[in-house]
This record gives C-alpha cells, structure tokens and sequence, in this order.
C-alpha cells in the first residue's frame, strides 16, 4: 500500500506539467529583459576594464587602456566556470495561503533560468533530496519531479558537509521561525562557504491583516490555539501584530545582510516576474 509521502509525491506530480509550464512562462519573460550572470573571475572572454584599486597586482594593469587617460585599468575576464546554485523550499504547515505554490513557482523558474545559463541547480534540506545536480534545459524535468517528492521538513535546512562549497544559496519561506533560528541557519551555511539570498514568501493577509472581533487563532505546527475577545487591537493598522511583522523581516534582512547574503520579499497577490528578477539579479552579484 503506498505510503502518505507516496501518495503526496504522486499529487503533486500530477500538477507538475502546468506549474513547469508556468514556470518557464516566467523565466522566458524574466530572461528577455537580463543578459546572464557574468562576473570577474578565472577565464579568457573579455568582461570589463575598471580602475586599478590598491592591493591589485602591477602584472593586472592594462597598459594599453591605461595609456589613454591618466588612469590605471585593470583588465577583467568573466567567469566562464559552471556554478552550483543550492536551492530550498519551506514545506512546512505556515505555508499556506498559497506561499508554497508561489515558492516552488519561484524556485522552478529561477532554476530554468539558472539552467539556460549553463548553471547547475541541486535542491539541499530534506532527507528525500537528491544528492546531485541538475544541468541543462533537459534537467529541468528531472529537478521539478525531485521537488515534487521532497515532503518537507521541519526548520530551517541544516549544513550538509555533502554541500558544495562556494557556491550560491536560495531560500525560500515565510521565515516565521525565530530569528535566533534564522541566525544560526545562515551562519552555518555561509560558513561553508556558501553565499546566498533569503526570499521571504508572504501573504497579503499577513501583512495587511484585516481581522476584527472575537478570533480564535488556530497554530498550524503545533502550537496551542489562542482565543483574541477583540482581534482589532492586536491586528489593526499600527498594532502588534503589524510591530512585530515588520521587526521580524527587518531581523531577518539583518542577519542575511551580515552575513553577506541578500534578502527579499515578495506577495503572492504580487507579479512573480518581478520577485525572479530581483533574485536573479542578487545572484549575480559579487557582494
């Protein structure tokens, strides 16, 4: 008899062909408007000249640019080598709403892009991960089905020692953990070394919760149901509720931002194209 996991693995299976289809809707339309993640490094294509900085070596000085101006010039290559960029989902029960959908939605057209690029993608954080990367247009099958049947965990994903070093890190979640969670998550991965971006996946209600009245506030991981007299009060323009949303996405941006990775935010009621550019984008930077 198939196991729960089985048979959710074969659910979401079923719905994969169209989320991919609209995946790669959206990265078609994010990659019209990008010209691919080139950065300095160890290669023989001609990226950019850039001013001579102190610490640079005299053997890396244009002579030839440098003559034309009463500058010094340093002579880049862009980085030729294939990158593995880690990639994780939260499947936890506070994803609902729609926040999982939008974060795999995410995730896979991120990865098509990664993937046309002549990057490699490997999803990182669950026991049912595979221990591989994908490579690509054709892997991009084989990695939407992988995601399919990885169930999700509890947590924030540990640092495998499995993990490629050096690479790039994408997570994504609401990141209602608590910070002292998200602290210790990223100083273990960015201690691989593994440099990365937090994408913060919410809910239009979440942000803007409208409640009013007696509510009973139902936890989705356990957690004791609280009975509210007066929602108002507590979730109204300017009261807790909203204090605390904004404190806890300002300590996550923190934490991303000190440990060299960049952190984002995005609403599912909000265009996804928008939220793959801006990722893509920070993934392509070298700070």
């Amino acid at each position: 008899m198939p196991t729960r996991a089985a048979l959710r693995a074969e659910a979401l299976g079923a719905a994969l062909p169209p989320l991919v289809v609209q995946a790669d809707r959206v990265a078609s339309t994010v990659m019209q408007g990008v010209h691919g993640r080139r950065r300095a490094g160890q290669g023989d294509a001609f990226w950019q000249f850039r001013p001579f900085l102190p610490g640079d070596a005299a053997a890396r000085v244009d002579w030839r640019q440098s003559a034309k101006g009463n500058r010094l010039f340093v002579r880049e290559t862009e980085w030729e080598a294939a990158q593995t960029v880690l990639a994780w989902r939260d499947a936890s029960a506070s994803m609902h709403d729609g926040k999982r959908e939008r974060a795999e939605l995410l995730l896979l057209a991120l990865s098509a892009l990664l993937l046309r690029g002549g990057e490699r993608v490997r999803l990182f954080g669950e026991a049912a991960a595979p221990r591989r990367s994908f490579a690509g247009r054709s892997g991009m099958p084989a990695l939407a089905q992988a995601l399919a049947g990885m169930e999700g965990s509890q947590g924030l994903p540990a640092a495998d020692p499995s993990l490629p070093r050096h690479g790039r890190c994408v997570l994504f979640s609401d990141f209602y953990t608590p910070a002292e969670e998200v602290q210790r998550a990223v100083a273990a991965l960015a201690s691989l070394p593994l440099r990365g971006v937090l994408m913060q996946v919410v809910a239009p209600a979440e942000e803007e919760p409208r409640l009013q009245g007696r509510v009973l506030l139902q936890g989705l991981e356990g957690e004791a149901p609280v009975l509210v007299a007066n929602a108002g009060p507590v979730f109204g323009a300017g009261q807790p509720f909203r204090h605390w949303f904004a404190a806890h996405r300002a300590a996550c941006a923190d934490i991303a931002r000190a440990a060299g990775w960049g952190f984002l935010s995005h609403r599912t009621d909000h265009r996804p194209e928008t939220a793959l550019l801006a990722l893509y984008q920070a993934l392509g930077g070298d700070s």
